[in-house]
């Protein structure tokens, strides 16, 4: 049939026309879900949205975003519920609560080098049986704004564990984190890099309450820069620990915070403690009260003061400073 058809004239782009060739579906940028959505491979336009959050990040392209438009629980019946292996961004502005349920390890971003995830507005609970909120594993930055995570009372116990084995950015900010917990070492929000990798993290207006610790930054798995944090404008208070804690160890990476205009009140443990050669902190305008114990450093941490800080009223001791900073 080729050669007939060639024979007769016909030129080869007039052929190509002629044959048919099925089309492909290409990954949108902008995925949508619902509760009334229907998972399949090319679900996601507008009118006809996918039903959960991995069905819609599998159907979008790498960068692209995905919306809510309808309340509902978007995970998967799987463990994790949602797992991140690209550049997405996940947005609930206002649409109604936006949530991913259930137990294990409920987010887990594992994407690639350069990749960046937002996840905005989400409600993610573990429904007391879960063991961590969001796991971090790998990406170049994570982004987590305006969201609410809670109930992670099973194994771990973490809200936010960024646990990574390559070096990555990481920010929070507008939200909170409260009811988790379920041993002595369980967080509010984690950072223990890994081998030799380090963190940078910014938390901005941040409330972590009601776990066992607020805010632990590890930096006894790692040998590498560590972990380099700025909280500001935050509050920790009512954790069954301490409300803020830098672990390191010799020969370990070191866990370095700013903390700048926070509140750490009626934790059970201390309001800010120090513990290892390599977990320093600098403590900026904060106010430190009614805890077990007000600010501590052991095991040669270091705890530097500006000298504007509210360190009073704490059930034990108030605590002093390693060191002052002179401002210039």
């Amino acid at each position: 049939m080729r050669k007939t058809i060639l024979s007769q004239g016909i030129p080869a782009a007039a052929l190509l026309c002629m044959l048919h060739v099925a089309p492909t579906w290409a990954a949108a940028n902008k995925v949508w879900v619902s509760n009334a959505g229907v998972d399949n491979g090319t679900c996601g336009a507008v009118t006809s949205p996918c039903a959960s959050l991995q069905q819609a990040h599998d159907n979008a392209a790498a960068g692209g975003e995905i919306g809510v438009l309808t309340p509902g629980d978007y995970g998967v019946a799987t463990t994790p519920r949602l797992q991140i292996l690209k550049s997405i961004f996940i947005t609930d502005d206002g649409t109604g609560e936006a949530a991913i349920l259930g137990g294990g390890d409920t987010v887990v971003i594992a994407a690639g080098a350069g990749d960046v995830v937002s996840l905005r507005g989400l409600v993610i609970d573990g429904q007391v049986n879960g063991a961590r909120g969001v796991v971090i594993q790998s990406a170049s930055a994570v982004h987590i704004q305006n969201c609410v995570i809670r109930n992670y009372e099973g194994t771990f116990g973490h809200g936010i564990a960024a646990i990574p084995t390559t070096s990555m950015q990481l920010f929070v900010s507008d939200t909170i984190v409260f009811n988790n917990g379920s041993v002595a070492s369980s967080a509010a929000v984690l950072l223990q890099p890994q081998s030799t990798v380090s963190i940078s993290a910014v938390l901005d207006r941040v409330h972590l309450e009601d776990n066992v610790i607020g805010l632990l930054v590890d930096g006894t798995q790692s040998t590498g820069d560590g972990s380099h944090v700025v909280v500001r404008d935050s509050v920790m208070s009512g954790n069954v620990s301490d409300g803020i804690r830098a672990l390191s160890a010799a020969g370990k990476a070191p866990a370095f915070l700013l903390l700048e205009r926070n509140s750490s009140v009626g934790n059970v443990g201390n309001g800010i403690l120090a513990n290892g050669p390599r977990a320093t902190m600098l403590l900026d305008d904060n106010t430190v009260t009614r805890n077990g114990a007000g600010i501590s450093a052991v095991n040669s941490g270091q705890l530097i003061s500006y000298g504007n800080n509210r360190v009073n009223n704490n059930i034990g001791a108030d605590g002093t400073p390693t060191g002052n900073y002179s401002p210039l």
